[in-house]
Parts: structure tokens; C-alpha cells; sequence
């Protein structure tokens, strides 16, 4: 982070010495009687006769010369510099200015002035002669031209955006410096009609500029000022209060005892606060309409964010005068800015929750809604904010009726409530988010939500005469709801997708954790073994309780004498094993048994016991039913098949939580699978679980192979059920059901991940057998299944006639196809060339699959660079063959096909990044293997005319900016060796390709410093051409290993150059990065960019000699409406105006915004060549990724 440094600038404006000023200080004067006592005209002030002598110097003592900060005689530092130091300097700060404003009020304001200058980052100051004769407007026009010509920090950091602890404590000093100086000035110099005045115009002025550190700046201290001056205009409320109690006191004493002197003080005193009190309100008028008025609507969501934080501060403080319709109405506006900062919803909840607490009728219906439903908003100090309005709207009201009440069960107050709460989890229809309304909840109700004794009541017992009972649906919400109590209070932290994660709990949360762990356990261990038989047969129910158990502290069922509750709920389990088929069902009882059989605990050999009993039962009817089923001679009806599929479904699910070796289950799942395979008329369902039932036995017997615990023979076993197992697998890729090709497939990506050679590492050498390499067989069919399963429109699509929901299932189903395969190719498991035929399809498929295929590259360029550059260009090339095979030799190069492989090689020349020597000798390889495609076929129109592939070097012209010099002439020459004499001087339309290609590799010989999107003119390449400064020129060594070609291919690279790389420009730090709109590329950027040389290299080429089609083309590709994530940002500094952001907020609103009259920079790029910036860090995907969930 480039560090500011900030120099005020020494005052100008000098005077004589004066006489010695007096020790009464601004705080000497609490009840105002020297108020108003030095008045002067509004407007803008001149320096008196003495501002525009010589000396310079102040009167000792007062801390303060040439507007330095002064400490025992020694000048040390500015104001801006004390601010800075924090807290600790803000109180004698202030005292000191305010000693130098009544010694010179004109220097001590210039003086401040330029402090909120500095505080903007600029590094310009305002002179006496400017404050003397400029009006404001042209003080701030001044110090925006110093702002953009004088700063030298390109990335437009200033102190409010700079990050580390530093400046964060600057902006709270800057706030306090601002609160104590109205704090300090606010009996006498606030009222001067001068220091305030003038304050209050630089503040607005500097609140409309275009440049965002000035407007952000001065708007939180406009905001600021406001919240203290209303601080100010409250202590003046209260004297007044006071001081009219205390004259209506004096003046209903009798006439004898009052006291008419004091009548006279108490009223000239009650004249008095009132006069400051109509100046504080035309202050704050003049800040509320000058600067919030305008800036709550800013383009910058920081902005907007400072002014709905300050109004609900001064809603607060000062209730009387701003909780009303006048100001909240911006709230309520400011609640439908999508792009608005999350603290300053925080913000408008919590006034919303004020104004409901004075006054349940002022919102309505509907302005209750627009909060209840973010309580399941993934940003979880909103939710709570939302969740404790929702808490006093719905639960904190109680009628005369509910008095007396039970505190627990059905009848109780909190049963009600509960009540309530299923009611609205139900009307929001939001059933799968139940966890998020519990967490926005929980600090406000956790006392209702753990009363699970009301919510087992409302769920076992019957209702009274005369109460509704719940509905089914209204049942399932309240296990569901009860679930989520349950969970919250065990895990102790906020749901997945709302939180940063676990944190580290207090000793008080955490006797609080154990305390409601034990309560659970011991209300749970009795009722749910009731619960589960009441629901057994409802899906949703039975699922969500069975999910209880392991929050249980499983201690208790014997510390409390809960074993015969313990068979109760093993009986329950496998009551509900038996009635259910349902996948979900039976893998949460698989988990509640994985649960209960732990060694450490005393119930263990009970709870094995029990499931010993039922899965010997399911083994044995299994090889029953399977028996009869593969019986030769009959053909089984389908009540065999629904058996042999329930049986087969339930003891999956068990296996994948628990060790079934013992039974021997590979030989009857193999026999069933091979069946299938000769027969044809297996049930896709029987196929599917067999497989997945296989692959558990694998995967448990290789866990006990790694572990040592085996016998001798075991790996023997397992590696050829592992082989035989594959083998089975790649069989059924041709199956005509695709439900099985994609199950087959699936399972045949982990065996070969989990066999790859990867299996050796952490030193487990022994496992070496077990390597398991796919040979190109294999590689080919899983490569087929993705092009033909994966790559398919929308159209195609069998589900195409489902609703929306079923395509975006079929859409996540596809995209963990694709990532299965990419894994392969990450991990080396398959050839990275393979790759090539996934590459191929990144712009096509790019909004399906362009997150999962810009990783795949990625991370293959991590593995082998220059591999992975070959395997790129091989994509290339085969989509060229592909178009010569549809369009024929004599295709058209503006036709889309040519475009949208030019497009996808410029997007996986952005994909090589700006380090051009870390991608050196892969790039190079990525031209030579271009070049010999290029020149492979001879022309199938004889001699004289252009190879078959020549067009592809008009292609591979994309990656020429990505060559350091050296290496473009060395390719040039490579170039050179397939060329002929008759083919260097060909002009016509046919050879533009190999014309485009070599000027390519000449433009910018002598510059490696080139645009990484292509098609750049120089213009534009800085935000501040005049000002730019060279970078120093520090020397970079290749690193060795990218000295070493890793290929057999690197000896065609001239090593014989002695030149010197040349020394990379470091970019600047980004101010806001915006991307040029495709829509407006200049043409003669577009065209004379690729196909022109620097004038010194210029061919005897005619620019007019240069095809249209191929502008065309250019534009073609530009204007494809693709994001340009891939494109490298473009350092730009623009103010977006405040309506082109917030037209949703506006719409409606009948009041005008603020003309901006300040001109834009000279420097600036024209708003018509940018578009939004699309470049978002957050989609590059870290290595979690490829495990794939779309949302």
C-alpha cells in the first residue's frame, strides 16, 4: 500500500505581534453571557489589514505557527499529522485552535480548511491569497485541478479507504476531532455567524465534487458536524426546559418573595438560548439540505451508508425533532437500495424497530413485511436486526387473557407463541431455511426456542376442548423449527452460508452449551422414542428426528437410568428401517446407529448389538430375495424386483456408514451386476444401487488395507475386485440408460482418482499394487461420455420440457459430470492433452461451465506450463478442422464460426496473465506448435496458392502480445523457415492471415510493456499520461526453472541472443477498474492494432490493401455480450453520476439532484468508452471448487 504523505502547507498570511490575548477560554462561558458578543456580516470573509503585512509568527504560547502545531517551543507537526496520532491529541488540539481563532480567526479557518483538504488525500493547499479572493466554488475548482495533476498515487487511495490499523484510527479521530470542536466552541464561537459559515459552504461545496475523495471526506464530516451540532441543539432544549421551570417557579412566588431581577436574568437568558437554538436549526438545515439531501443517494454505497448511519443517530439523540414522517421517509427509501452497504440496512432496522416501540400503529402492514422477510438473509447482523423486529411486532405484546398462564406446555404463553412462529416460517414459504430464522431469533428469543417441553406438548399431546390442532404441515414445520432450536443451541454457531465459522466460546457460553446439551438429552431420550412412533411413517418428520440423537451426551443414558428409553429408540429405529425405502430416511438412520455405537461410551455393545440383529436380517433377506430373483429359467415379476431394490437401497445405506465386510457382499452385488449386463432387462434403480453398494465394499476395504490391520492376502483381493469392479463399470458406459452411464461414470472418476498414483503419498508406498492406470481405452469412453452427456443444449436436453427447477437439477447434475472429469485431468490422472476437447467448448458453453473450465486450465497450468499452453493451441485446432470440415477450404474469415475461435483465443491469451516471463517458453511453444499447423497442409489448389490451414495464424496472432521481444523475433524467424520467397511477397486477400501474424510479431519490438487486450491503442493506457513516471528500473532474474525448458521442443528457441529482458512496468493500484465497452471499440483501435507495424518495421503494405471483412471480424468478436471477466481491468478514476446507479431508489421521487459545476479531469477517459466492471475476484475458484455446487 503506497503510504500519503500529507504536508500542509505554511499559512501566507502574516501579521504583526499583538498584544497578549486573554486566559478566558471558549469552555469558561456554559451560560452563554459572552454569546454573540463578536458578530460579523454573512459571506465571505477578507483578512484585516494585519493578514496582509509580514511577520508570520504567532504570540507565544498559543501552540500553533504558521499553521504548525507547536509543543515547548519546537515546530513539529500539522494538524492533519495530530489528528492522526489519535485520541490521545484531539482535546489539546482543539483548545489550541480555538486559541488561535480568537487571536486570528482568518488563520486559524485557513488553517482548518486546508485540514479537510488534507483529509481528502489532496496534496494541494489553499493560500491566503486564494481564501482572501476566491469564492468557495473556485477554491474547490482549484483544489480539484491540484488533486488530479499533483498526486502521483494512481490507485486514488486516500485516508477514509486506506487500509490498516493506522487509518482506521485516523477515521475515528477525524470524527472525534470534529464532535470535540463543536464540543468546545459551542457557547460562543458557534454562534459568530462566521466560523460555522464558512465551515458549513467548503463542506457542501467539497460534497458535490466529482472527485470521490473529496466528496466521501467531506460528507462524513459534513454528517459529523450534524450529529454534533444536534447534540449541541439538545443541550439547548434542556436549558430551555430548565430555564422556563425555573422562571414559572419565580413567578408563582408571591409578590413579597419574588424577585424581579430575576425575572429579568431568567428571561434574558430564555431570549438568549432561544436565538442560539433558530441559529443551530439554520445550521443544521444548511446541512440537511446541502449535503444529505443529496449524498444519501450518492453513486458510492460508503457514502449513502454515512448518511443513513447519522440520521438514525440524530433519531436517537434527538427524537422530538427527527422521529418523525419529515426523516423517515429516507429510511424507508434507503430499504429498497439493492446495492446499499449491509450496515446501513443494519441501520434502518434498528430505527424501524424504534419507531415500533414508540408507536405500533405508525408503520403498517406492509412496512413490516419489507423487514420480516430479511431474517433469512444471509448477512447475519441484518437477520438479527430483523429478527428482533420481527421479536416485538409478533411476540413482546401480551393481553390481559394470557395472564396467569402455565410457563411450559401446551397451554403455556410460549406455546402460543411457538405457535406464532410456525405460522410465520409457514407464510414466508421459505420451509428449507429454517435454520436462518432460528439463528435471527436466537438472541432476542432463545428462551422460546428452547423450550422444547411446549413444543414435544404440542406434538404428543391432544388438544383441549375447543383448541385447533395443528395441521400435518404445520407439524413438519414445527419438528423442523424444533430441529434447528436443537442444533443452534449444541453447535453454538451461526448456519452454514450465514457466519465466518466457528468461533471460540467464553467460559459462560460454554457452561450454558453443556447445561442445554444435558437438558436436551434427557427431555429427548423420552420423548423421542414417543415422537418417532406417532410420525413413523411421515418421510420429512421421521428425517428431521432422527437427526436429534447426535446432540445427545450419550453419558446420560446411563448416569441417568435412561437404558430402557435406549431400546425404545433402537426399537423405533429399526420399526422405521422397515417400513421406509425413502434414501434420506434410511442413510439418517445409518447415521443415528453410527452415532450410538461409539466404544467410548458404556451403551456401545447395547447399541451393536441391535444393529448386528438388523443388518444380519437385511444381508440374509437380501441373498434370499436375490436368489429367486437371478433364478435361471423364470422371469422375475416386478414384486421380486421392488424387494430385491428396497433390501438392496437399505443396505447401501447402512454401508455407508458402517463396516460390512464380514458379510461378504461384493460376490452377490458382482453377480447382480453381471447378470445385467448379460441379460439387458435389469431395472436402472437395482444396477444403480448395486453399484454404489460395490463401491462401499471397495472403499471399506481399502480403508482397512491402508491401516495395516489386514491379512496378508487382502490387498491381493482387493485389487482384483477393484480391476473387475472398473472393468464392470466401463461395461455399463454403453448402457442405453443414461441414469446408469452417469452412475458408472461417476464411480468410475473416484476409483481412478482415489487408485491414481496419488495413493502412494504420505508414505503409504505399500499400496503401490494398487495403482490403477486408465489405458486410452478408457481414457476415450469417459472422454465421450462428456462430450455427448455434458456438452448438449438446453434443447436436447430430455428434461427440456420440465419446469425451471428441473433444469437447473439436470444443469448441477451435468456440472458435476464435468468437474468428475476435470479432476482426472487436474490430478493427472488422464492425459492433459485430453483436456483439449473440454477447452474447446469454454465460450460456448461459457455461462454452464466457464467457472469449472477457466479452473481446469488453471490448475493444468500449475502442473505444466508449456503442456498445458499445447494443450490450448490443440483446442484451437481442432475446432479450426472442425470448420474446415462444415465450411470447406474457401470459408469466409468473417464468418462466425472464424470469429468465435478468434474470440477464444483472445480469452485464453488473457487467461496467461501480465508476468510475461513466467509463461515465456509456454507461450513460445504455444506459437511453434501454431506455426507447423499453419504450414502442415499443402493447398489443395496446387502451388502458388496458401497452405490449408494458413488462416489459423490470423488466430494464433491473438497470443503475439505475450511475447517479450527477444522471443518475437525468435518466433519470427521459426516463421521465416516455413516460408518461401514467393510467399513474402504476396499481397492478396488469401495470404492477410501470414501479413497480420508477421506484423504481429514486429509491433512493439522495442516495448514489452504491451496491452494485454489486444486491439488497445496507446491512448488510454494510463490515467495520467502527463504525470506518468517511469518505474525504477530494478533488476529481475528468470528463475532457473523457467530457465530449463521442461520439453524436448525448447531447442528450436534461439538461445544464442545476448538481450538483456527488459524490466516490467509494475501496474498502478486500481481506483475502479472498468473494462472498454465491446460495443464501442474505436474501429481503427480494433483494425490497425493487429495488422499494423511501428512505422520504423512498416512494410510497403497499403493500410487500405487490408480487407473489411476482417474489421468486421474484429467487431464481430467484441461485441459477442459475453463478460469480460478474463480481460485484464483498465485503471480508470470516473465519477459515475448518482442516477445512473439509483434509478430504482429515485424512481418516484419528485425532488432534483444537484448539478455538479466542477469540469471533469483533463485526463479522463470519456464515460461513452466504459461499461461496468465485471471483473469479480470472488468467481476464481479455489481447490473446493471442482467439487461443484451451483448455489
Amino acid at each position: 500500500m503506497l503510504h500519503l504523505k500529507f504536508v500542509m502547507t505554511s499559512c501566507v498570511v502574516h501579521r504583526e505581534a499583538e498584544s497578549q490575548l486573554s486566559s478566558d477560554t471558549d469552555l469558561e462561558d456554559p451560560d452563554g453571557k459572552n454569546a454573540k458578543a463578536r458578530k460579523a456580516k454573512k459571506g465571505r470573509k477578507v483578512l484585516g489589514d494585519k493578514a496582509k503585512g509580514g511577520g508570520g509568527g504567532r504570540v507565544p504560547g498559543l501552540g500553533w505557527v504558521n499553521g504548525h502545531h507547536q509543543e515547548n517551543g519546537m515546530e513539529n507537526m500539522t494538524l492533519f499529522e495530530v489528528v492522526k496520532m489519535g485520541k490521545s491529541a484531539t482535546q489539546s488540539v482543539v483548545d489550541d485552535w480555538i486559541e488561535a481563532y480568537k487571536h486570528d480567526r482568518d488563520v486559524a479557518l485557513l488553517d482548518l480548511i486546508n485540514f479537510f483538504i488534507q483529509c481528502s488525500g489532496c496534496k494541494g493547499a489553499v493560500s491566503g491569497e486564494m481564501f482572501r479572493h476566491m469564492q468557495n466554488s473556485e477554491i474547490i475548482r482549484k483544489m480539484t485541478e491540484e488533486f488530479d495533476e499533483e498526486q502521483c498515487d494512481d490507485s486514488g487511495d486516500y485516508p477514509l479507504t486506506l487500509s490498516g490499523p493506522q487509518w482506521k484510527k485516523f477515521r475515528i479521530s477525524f470524527c472525534d476531532f470534529i464532535a470535540v470542536l463543536v464540543r468546545q466552541c459551542q457557547y460562543s464561537i458557534i454562534y459568530d455567524e462566521y466560523m460555522m459559515d464558512t465551515v458549513i459552504s467548503l463542506l457542501t461545496g467539497l460534497s458535490d465534487s466529482q472527485v470521490r475523495a473529496f466528496r466521501h471526506t467531506s460528507t462524513l464530516a459534513a454528517m459529523k458536524l450534524m450529529t454534533a451540532l444536534v447534540n449541541v441543539a439538545l443541550n439547548l432544549s434542556i436549558n430551555m426546559d430548565n430555564t422556563q421551570r425555573q422562571y414559572e417557579a419565580e413567578r408563582n412566588k408571591v409578590i413579597a418573595k419574588r424577585a424581579n431581577d430575576r425575572l429579568e436574568l431568567l428571561l434574558q437568558k430564555r431570549k438568549e438560548l432561544q436565538e442560539n437554538q433558530d441559529e443551530i436549526e439554520n445550521m443544521m438545515n444548511a446541512i440537511f439540505k446541502g449535503v444529505f439531501v443529496h449524498r444519501y443517494r450518492d453513486a458510492i454505497a460508503e457514502i449513502r451508508a454515512i448518511c443513513i448511519e447519522e440520521i438514525g443517530v440524530w433519531m436517537k439523540l434527538y427524537s422530538d425533532a427527527f422521529l418523525n414522517d419529515s426523516y423517515l421517509k429516507y429510511v424507508g427509501w434507503t430499504m429498497h437500495d439493492k446495492s446499499m452497504l449491509w450496515r446501513s440496512y443494519l441501520q434502518a432496522i434498528k430505527l424501524l424497530t424504534l419507531v415500533l416501540q414508540s408507536s405500533d400503529e405508525v408503520l403498517t402492514a406492509e412496512d413490516c413485511e419489507s423487514v420480516y422477510h430479511l431474517v433469512y438473509s444471509a448477512h447475519r447482523p441484518i437477520a438479527v436486526s430483523a429478527g428482533e423486529f420481527l421479536f416485538k411486532k409478533l411476540f413482546s405484546h401480551r393481553g390481559p387473557e394470557e395472564e396467569g398462564l402455565p410457563r411450559r406446555g401446551r397451554q403455556s404463553l410460549n406455546g402460543s407463541l411457538i405457535k406464532t412462529t410456525v405460522f410465520f416460517f409457514l407464510e414466508s414459504e421459505l420451509h428449507e431455511h429454517g435454520a436462518y430464522l432460528v439463528d435471527s431469533l436466537w438472541e432476542c428469543a432463545s428462551e422460546l426456542l428452547k423450550d422444547w417441553e411446549s413444543m414435544i406438548s404440542l406434538l404428543l399431546d391432544e388438544p383441549m376442548p375447543g383448541e385447533e390442532a395443528l395441521t400435518d404441515r404445520q407439524e413438519t414445520a414445527l419438528v423442523e423449527i424444533m430441529l434447528c432450536a436443537v442444533r443452534q443451541a449444541c453447535e453454538c454457531h451461526p448456519p452454514v452460508g450465514r457466519g465466518t465459522g466457528k468461533r471460540v466460546l467464553t467460559a459462560k457460553e460454554k457452561k450454558t452449551q453443556l447445561d442445554d446439551r444435558t437438558r436436551i438429552t434427557e427431555m429427548f431420550a423420552v420423548a423421542l422414542p414417543l415422537l418417532l412412533a406417532k410420525y413413523c411413517v411421515d418421510i420429512d418428520k421421521v428425517t428431521n428426528l432422527l437427526q436429534i440423537p447426535k446432540y445427545f451426551d450419550l453419558d446420560i443414558y446411563t448416569t441417568g437410568r435412561l437404558e430402557k428409553h435406549l431400546d425404545a429408540l433402537l426399537r423405533q429405529i429399526w420399526e422405521v428401517v422397515d417400513k421406509h425405502t425413502d434414501t434420506e430416511v434410511l442413510e439418517a438412520c445409518s447415521t443415528t446407529y453410527h452415532y450410538l455405537c461409539n466404544e467410548e461410551f458404556t451403551i456401545f455393545n447395547r447399541v451393536d448389538i441391535a444393529r448386528s440383529q438388523l443388518l444380519d436380517e437385511l444381508v440374509d433377506k437380501f441373498n434370499r430375495l436375490l436368489e429367486d430373483f437371478l433364478q435361471e429359467g423364470e422371469e422375475p415379476d416386478d414384486d421380486d424386483a421392488y424387494q430385491v431394490l428396497s433390501t438392496l437401497k437399505k443396505i447401501s445405506a447402512f454401508h455407508n456408514a458402517h463396516d460390512l465386510s464380514k458379510w461378504d457382499l461384493f460376490t452377490s452385488n458382482y453377480r447382480l451386476l453381471n447378470t445385467g449386463l448379460q441379460n439387458g432387462d435389469m431395472p436402472e434403480q437395482i444396477v444403480i444401487h448395486a453399484m454404489q453398494c460395490t463401491h462401499y465394499i471397495i472403499m471399506w476395504h481399502l480403508a482397512k488395507v491402508s491401516d495395516g490391520g489386514s491379512l496378508k492376502g487382502d490387498m491381493v483381493t482387493l485389487r482384483k475386485q477393484m480391476r473387475a469392479f472398473s472393468l464392470m463399470c466401463q461395461r455399463y458406459l454403453n448402457s442405453i440408460n443414461t441414469a446408469v452411464k452417469e452412475q458408472a461414470f461417476t464411480i468410475l472418476c473416484d476409483l481412478l482418482l482415489i487408485f491414481s498414483h496419488q495413493i502412494m503419498s504420505s508414505g503409504r508406498e505399500q499400496l503401490e499394487p494398487l495403482v490403477y492406470t486408465p489405458d486410452a481405452s478408457l481414457q476415450a469412453e469417459l472422454l465421450n461420455f462428456i462430450l455427448d452427456q455434458v456438452f448438449i443444449d438446453q434443447d436436447d436436453d430430455n428434461n427440456s420440457t420440465d419446469d425451471e427447477a428441473s433444469k437447473i437439477e439436470a444443469l448441477h447434475k451435468r456440472r458435476n459430470l464435468l468437474a468428475a472429469y476435470c479432476k482426472l485431468i487436474i490430478y493427472n490422472v488422464v492425459e492433459i492433452n485430453t483436456g483439449a476437447d473440454i477447452f474447446k467448448q469454454y465460450m460456448r458453453y461459457y455461462n454452464d461451465y466457464g467457472d469449472i473450465i477457466k479452473e481446469t486450465m488453471s490448475k493444468t497450468r500449475q502442473i505444466d506450463k508449456i503442456q498445458c499452453a499445447k494443450t490450448l493451441i490443440l483446442s484451437l485446432q481442432k475446432l479450426f478442422n472442425e470448420m474446415l470440415s462444415e465450411l470447406g477450404f474457401n470459408f469466409d474469415r468473417s464468418s462466425s464460426a472464424f470469429c468465435g475461435i478468434k474470440e477464444l483465443a483472445r480469452r485464453f491469451s488473457l487467461t496467461f496473465g501480465l508476468d510475461q516471463l513466467k509463461t515465456r517458453e509456454a507461450i513460445a511453444m504455444l506459437h511453434k506448435d501454431g506455426i507447423e499447423f499453419a504450414f502442415k497442409e499443402p493447398s489443395p489448389q496446387g502451388e502458388g496458392s496458401p497452405p490449408l490451414n494458413l488462416a489459423f495464424l490470423d488466430i494464433l496472432s491473438e497470443f503475439s502480445s505475450k511475447l517479450i521481444r527477444q522471443d518475437k523475433r525468435t518466433v519470427h524467424m521459426y516463421l521465416e523457415r516455413f516460408m518461401t520467397f514467393q510467399m513474402a511477397l504476396q499481397r492478396e486477400d488469401c495470404w492477410l492471415p501470414l501479413i497480420s501474424y508477421r506484423n504481429s510479431l514486429q509491433t512493439g519490438g522495442d516495448d514489452d510493456t504491451m496491452s494485454v487486450i489486444s486491439g488497445i491503442s496507446s491512448r488510454g493506457s494510463t490515467i495520467r499520461s502527463k504525470k506518468s513516471k517511469p518505474a525504477a528500473a530494478s533488476k529481475r532474474k528468470l528463475p532457473e526453472e523457467e530457465n530449463s525448458c521442461s520439453s524436448s521442443d525448447a531447442v528450436w528457441m534461439n538461445r544464442e541472443q545476448n538481450v538483456q529482458t527488459p524490466v516490467m512496468i509494475h501496474s498502478p493500484h486500481l481506483t475502479s477498474t472498468v473494462l472498454r465497452d465491446p460495443k464501442k471499440m474505436r474501429p481503427e483501435d480494433s483494425f490497425t492494432a493487429a495488422y499494423t507495424m511501428p512505422a520504423e518495421q512498416h512494410q510497403p503494405v497499403p493500410t487500405q490493401q487490408q480487407p473489411h471483412h476482417h474489421h468486421q471480424a474484429r467487431q464481430h468478436r467484441r461485441g459477442s455480450g459475453l463478460m469480460e471477466d478474463d480481460e485484464e481491468p483498465i485503471v480508470e478514476d470516473v465519477m459515475m453520476s448518482s442516477e445512473d446507479r439509483l434509478e430504482d431508489i429515485n424512481e418516484g421521487m419528485d425532488f432534483d439532484t444537484m448539478d455538479i459545476d466542477l469540469p471533469a479531469s483533463k485526463n479522463r477517459r470519456e464515460r461513452t468508452e466504459l461499461k461496468p466492471d465485471y471483473f469479480d475476484p470472488s468467481s476464481i475458484m479455489d481447490d473446493s471448487v471442482l467439487n461443484v455446487s451451483m448455489y
